[in-house]
């Protein structure tokens, strides 16, 4: 009974302590300032200054500069390796990059001007009766209102990582209140009040102020209904990294016609801070989630997904939104122009392998679908992704 009474306390806290306003950081808090030949501006902040330190349960937290020596990726077994077959070339490249470089000691945080809205760099949670796979304990269908997915999910192990090599794009985005996104995501708990933490890239109009493809993270305790954000929008996610910018633009994009790209990204969990990290290209380590921000998160994940969503009011409608997932091409079977996701992984342990079991699925697959190869393969591949509104989607 004491534990059950502790449980409640701590998830109570976290809650509490995570419905936080978004983060504004003064110019003067910049020791250096770079302007970005696409328009942003990178500002080099004291890597102590970050905004993670408005959170109150990280007041007195100490950074971990880099992960213990034993979670370095270098250690984990890899069960399935890579396939043999030519790869998108991987990128860790950002644009702001061209014009200059942040110091160490520092943490590149893009610059957002103008931005004061309470919900600005947040997720909207609103559910609603839809057609969907996703049962609850009645077996009442549940689809989250305003958003749709394209993805492969797994379940049913303590999920300490999740990883995947995800191709690059910019797919349209047809009104500033929506945005297409392609991530690795590791979630706890049920579709109405889940803990989860994502990155990969995104088309963002509401968060950015533009259209193009940008690398990002993000994380929430409650099903993005008061806590959570996108970046570094609120406090929560710890920076370390001086080489990667939040938020800022990925160069260089697939051409669905033309040459790949991929990123290639890690969510993993320290075993002895207990800290999620981030890692970007198989190089960088971006930073990490205290547990402190989570309650359930903090243990382990129960599922891990990869692939798209979609976010718009006009989704499950008609007419429905022309904004598109992935390249905006609908999957075909080994047709390498579409949203595409390899070498999928999780963590169980030490061991870094393809899970035993995943299935995919899509809210929509006549506006965004999937196509999953795992039989007769070297290493499953997984396509996703769609136009959105066409003759297929009303």
């Amino acid at each position: 009974m004491g534990f059950k009474y502790l449980v409640i306390l701590v998830s109570l806290q976290t809650v509490l302590c995570s419905r936080m306003v978004e983060t504004t950081l003064p110019k003067n808090h910049a020791v250096l300032s770079i302007q970005s030949e696409d328009g942003d501006i990178i500002d080099c902040i004291d890597i102590y200054k970050q905004p993670a330190f408005d959170h109150p349960a990280l007041r007195d937290h100490k950074i971990q500069m880099s992960p213990s020596q034993s979670q370095s990726p270098s250690h984990h077994v890899e069960m399935q390796p890579d396939a043999s077959r030519g790869s998108p070339k991987t990128v860790t490249t950002q644009i702001w990059h061209k014009n200059g470089s942040c110091p160490k000691g520092t943490i590149p945080v893009r610059r957002a001007e103008g931005k004061h809205l309470p919900n600005y760099g947040r997720k909207r949670a609103v559910f609603s009766h839809h057609s969907s796979q996703a049962n609850d304990s009645n077996g009442q269908h549940w689809l989250r209102h305003n958003y749709s997915l394209a993805i492969l999910h797994t379940e049913g192990y303590a999920y300490i990582g999740g990883k995947a090599d995800i191709k690059v794009f910019t797919p349209y985005v047809e009104l500033d209140d929506e945005y297409s996104t392609s991530r690795v995501a590791l979630k706890t708990g049920p579709y109405y009040d889940f803990e989860a933490m994502e990155s990969g890239w995104q088309v963002n109009p509401t968060v950015y102020g533009d259209r193009q493809t940008r690398l990002f993270v993000y994380w929430t305790t409650d099903a993005a209904k008061e806590t959570g954000c996108f970046d570094l929008t609120c406090p929560g996610f710890v920076q370390t990294s001086n080489e990667i910018a939040l938020g800022a633009a990925i160069y260089p994009i697939s051409d669905p016609n033309g040459l790949p790209y991929q990123i290639v990204i890690f969510i993993y969990k320290d075993p002895y801070t207990g800290n999620w990290w981030v890692e970007y290209g198989e190089q960088i380590n971006i930073g990490y989630w205290p547990p402190e921000v989570f309650a359930r998160l903090r243990v382990h994940a129960e599922t891990v997904q990869w692939g798209g969503e979609v976010h718009s009011s006009r989704v499950g409608v008609s007419p429905h939104t022309a904004t598109a997932m992935g390249s905006g091409q609908y999957p075909v079977f080994m047709a390498h122009n579409c949203g595409e996701v390899n070498r999928m992984r999780v963590l169980i342990g030490n061991v870094l392998k393809f899970p035993d079991w995943a299935f995919e699925y899509a809210d929509e697959y006549r506006c965004y679908d999937v196509y999953y190869i795992h039989d007769y393969v070297f290493d499953p591949e997984f396509y996703y992704g769609g136009p959105g509104k066409s003759y297929g989607c009303p």
